[in-house]
């Protein structure tokens, strides 16, 4: 049914993400290259290694992988004296390669010997990771903690305080077990866990200013496994800080469950304007890449509209009238292609990342998703006249048919690129 003009007036603009959650503005540092977490900042894509940090070959490699896949900030663990020593090592060699993506140091348990006892970590590294729960017990976390926060205060670096309901401070959540216990009407366990992972966030960074470290060198984490945990958990930091959130659900899992999980809990909080840097916590496949999880942080970003990383392709799911495989094959080289020449268009073809292709199976939608997309194709349908129509910009260009469709559609979506996103010169 076609709606009258004046009807279409009075629809609603389509929903985009709420106002962001305001935040102050953290700066992340190294050489010449500043990321900025919070505020009117664009969410940022983090990630972590694998590798062990004490080999700084294979750590400076993966850092290099994950940078190039699109992290903005990348995460080594450093866990003993051998990668602490290696951390100014690991740093050297990224900046030789051209790789300046901010590394932070993930502490745990040992943090501030490791941070005292190899100044040059401290110093090589743009910002640090400490887990209030993992910091020691008693009088003893305090010292160990206020150690680290020292530190950071000496070499002007920022400080993720990173909770986790898998190694929360025992000593907080028994009291808080105590007085729930007290209470006329008792929360149950979860709320109550959940308030410790709050209360642990806000009072550690609370403390961290009580020792000098600037408010706008703060950015907090609490991370759960559970999707509605996670949400109520964030949701309730929201509420009563404006320190920057890192958003992630942690130990995801694999494959589909974890992209699944992960997506569905991000998407709530981003949407509601909660969130000012996210890692998808994916466990790899044997063999799989590490950068999955960039690609994945990416795709919900772009998928909620919030940020453009790559040209996207739409592609429909196939039935009964589309017996051939010849739309998937063409939708997966595409995919691929464009994704692998980012790395060099994003500088040469600025704009490019919001591109949209289409690349259908059959005339029911092909036809008019080609027309909605910057470029599109309706391959032949069973049954159908075997021509496959190209739709630029709106707009029938040219009909391809003949066995070479796939490689002559490449080559007009390479030469759409270079006529649109050619870089102006000035």
């Amino acid at each position: 049914m076609n709606l009258p003009q004046a009807a279409l007036q009075c629809l609603p603009a389509p929903a985009g993400a709420m106002a962001r959650h305001a935040t102050r503005q953290v700066a992340v540092r190294w050489g010449a290259r500043v990321v900025h977490i919070g505020g009117d900042a664009p969410v940022m894509v983090q990630s972590m290694t694998n590798t062990d940090t004490a080999d700084a070959v294979a750590t400076a490699i993966q850092v290099k992988e994950l940078a190039q896949a699109g992290s903005e900030v990348v995460r080594i663990t450093v866990n003993s004296p051998a990668a602490a020593a290696e951390v100014e090592p690991i740093r050297a060699q990224l900046d030789r390669m051209g790789v300046d993506v901010p590394l932070v140091g993930d502490f745990h348990y040992n943090g501030h010997r490791l941070l005292a006892d190899f100044p040059g970590c401290a110093q090589a590294l743009s910002a640090y990771r400490i887990n209030p729960g993992n910091v020691g017990r008693g009088a003893r976390r305090e010292d160990n903690f206020a150690q680290m926060i020292e530190v950071a205060c000496r070499n002007d670096k920022p400080v993720r305080i990173g909770v986790n309901w898998g190694s929360l401070d025992q000593e907080l959540l028994a009291r808080m077990m105590d007085d729930n216990a007290r209470r006329p009407q008792p929360w149950s366990a979860a709320e109550v866990l959940r308030e410790a992972l709050v209360r642990s966030a806000i009072d550690s960074a609370q403390r961290a200013e009580q020792l000098g470290l600037r408010g706008d060198a703060i950015v907090l984490s609490a991370k759960v496994s559970g999707v509605q945990d996670l949400i109520a958990v964030y949701r309730e930091l929201a509420r009563r800080c404006d320190y920057p959130l890192h958003l992630g659900l942690t130990e995801a899992g694999m494959g589909s469950k974890g992209i699944v999980a992960s997506t569905a809990a991000l998407a709530v909080l981003l949407q509601e304007g909660i969130g000012d840097t996210i890692r998808v916590s994916l466990t790899p496949a044997p063999g799989e890449p590490r950068t999955k999880e960039v690609q994945v942080a990416q795709e919900i970003l772009q998928a909620l509209g919030l940020r453009a990383f790559a040209p996207q392709v739409i592609a429909c799911p196939g039935c009964g009238r589309t017996t051939s495989t010849l739309f998937q094959e063409l939708a997966q080289k595409i995919e691929s292609y464009l994704r692998d020449q980012m790395p060099v268009w994003r500088t040469a073809h600025p704009g490019v990342e919001s591109m949209n292709v289409a690349v259908m199976g059959c005339v029911v939608n092909g036809p008019g998703e080609s027309k909605h997309a910057d470029i599109g194709i309706s391959l032949p349908g069973s049954g159908e006249e075997p021509v496959a129509p190209v739709f630029i910009d709106g707009q029938r260009s040219v009909t391809l048919k003949g066995s070479r469709i796939a490689e002559e559609f490449q080559a007009i979506v390479e030469d759409y690129v270079r006529r649109r996103y050619a870089r102006r010169r000035d």
